[in-house]
């Protein structure tokens, strides 16, 4: 599967457009599979070595292929900044009926803070609202992963 990484970008009449960054083959193909996705991004970004926070969203259609992937943000060793409005601009502009959100926690250990917990749930919100699913919520650590969806905290 070919998998595009996308950023957006405004054209000069102040549109927002996305714009392809680049495209990486992978073998993965269960989107709907925590532990697929968890692996996936290891091959393809080695989340659990970078020592900053960064979140991904993996925008999908209804049949979870991959649409797109997103880098949302670049933090520090502990936190990360992330509006809900950056994060459905992108679904929105790719066609997304449902994202997965991916993040890591250079500590090692993916545990969720309370800004996790609380993000999640703004998301899940707004997602309802504009029928685009919060399928999944990941954080990576050390040679481990938490999926919101797997643990019952979506």
């Amino acid at each position: 599967m070919r998998i595009n990484f996308y950023d957006t970008r405004i054209v000069d009449d102040s549109r927002t457009i996305l714009v392809k960054e680049k495209g990486v083959n992978c073998e993965s193909t269960k989107m709907n599979c925590p532990e697929e996705i968890y692996r996936m991004l290891q091959t393809l970004l080695h989340m659990d070595e970078l020592a900053e926070e960064h979140c991904y969203m993996i925008a999908l259609n209804s049949s979870c292929k991959i649409l797109g992937m997103f880098l949302l943000s670049k933090g520090t060793v502990s936190e990360s900044l992330l509006s809900p409005r950056e994060v459905f601009l992108r679904a929105a502009l790719i066609g997304a009926v449902q994202i997965v959100l991916v993040h890591n926690h250079p500590s090692g250990n993916p545990v969720p803070s309370e800004c996790d917990m609380e993000l999640t749930k703004r998301l899940k919100s707004g997602g309802e609202l504009l029928n685009i699913y919060l399928a999944d919520h990941i954080i990576i650590g050390r040679d481990s992963y938490l999926s919101f969806k797997e643990a019952k905290l979506l």
